[in-house]
């Protein structure tokens, strides 16, 4: 009886715990994004041409960005100094990534001038660890490579259209592929098979981003819309759509929870947007051109947005 009794005991503790996760979860689901309003805190000034890629470092404060200019630039976002600068052998430089250790980010560049088996450019490029690379090409395919022998390890091949983006899920084992076939795909890593194909969009994908719990993801697109895709009723859930937007989607960024999204678009704004309501919460605005790319360190504390005006600018 008294071990019964304490087993009740432990069960009682155990449901009050469980019912107040669900009340906290349900005053944070229910809470309205009425107006979102963000200061730029620092211009990073550097850069003489068109920013084309972001890409923030795991320890939220250094971060690298690519440029027409022909070089990569490592920022401190702390001090806004740039820490670092390295030029290229091209000036046609679409992306730009750390990796997860730090130790890496030049690399990508002298790798993507090693990695000659895509016939297409590059769209995008994330390291998974020190060792290995997942690349998004022009040629349709997604590829993950070895660094230290330069060879491909998987060809990721399902698209009819340029592959333009890509976003790795958290565990590392899945990514998600947008394309100008206009679909988005998932695919396992692992064993190198497209799982899952998402329709909805009606041009280009340029831009994708997983959700914290990685059952969703959102995509960007040239036809002027944001859209939410949930892996598990594998379907698009949610329309983030302007009606007086006539501009396209060119870069996401999530916020730390996911409820925030941040999208960059032709008309040089970033706009800011209730990922749960699908409603427009703020505009990011103060850029002379296109806002290329969008970033958010992994303590959320900031975004990050860069532009064609060759400005790169802090907000919170």
């Amino acid at each position: 009886p008294t071990a019964a009794m304490g087993e009740m005991e432990k069960m009682k503790k155990e449901a009050e715990t469980l019912k107040t996760q669900i009340e906290v979860g349900l005053q944070y689901w229910s809470f309205c994004c009425t107006t979102i309003q963000l200061k730029t805190r620092k211009t990073l000034k550097g850069h003489l041409a068109k920013i084309y890629a972001l890409h923030w470092a795991t320890d939220n404060k250094l971060m690298v960005s690519a440029s027409q200019d022909g070089k990569l630039l490592i920022w401190d976002t702390h001090s806004g100094n740039k820490v670092n600068a390295v030029p290229l052998k091209s000036s046609w430089v679409m992306t730009c990534g750390y990796a997860p250790s730090g130790n890496l980010v030049a690399s990508v560049v002298k790798i993507v001038k090693e990695l000659d088996a895509h016939t297409g450019y590059l769209a995008c490029a994330r390291f998974i660890n020190d060792n290995e690379i997942l690349t998004a090409s022009g040629d349709t395919t997604c590829a993950l490579w070895d660094i230290e022998s330069g060879k491909q390890k998987t060809i990721f091949l399902n698209h009819i259209g340029d592959c333009m983006c890509l976003a790795l899920s958290s565990d590392m084992n899945t990514f998600v592929s947008g394309a100008c076939d206009s679909l988005a795909k998932l695919w396992d890593i692992r064993d190198g098979q497209c799982k899952q194909t998402f329709q909805g969009h009606t041009s280009d994908v340029n831009a994708i981003c997983f959700f914290p719990s990685g059952n969703a993801f959102v995509t960007g697109s040239d036809d002027c819309t944001c859209k939410m895709f949930d892996i598990r009723s594998d379907q698009e859930v949610l329309n983030y759509q302007d009606a007086q937007l006539n501009s396209g989607v060119t870069s996401l960024a999530l916020s730390l929870s996911g409820r925030l999204m941040f999208a960059g678009y032709d008309n040089f704004n970033c706009n800011i947007w209730d990922s749960l309501k699908g409603d427009k919460v703020g505009v990011l605005s103060g850029h002379d051109n296109r806002v290329s790319c969008t970033g958010v360190p992994s303590d959320g504390m900031c975004v990050c947005t860069g532009s064609w005006d060759s400005f790169l600018k802090i907000w919170n």
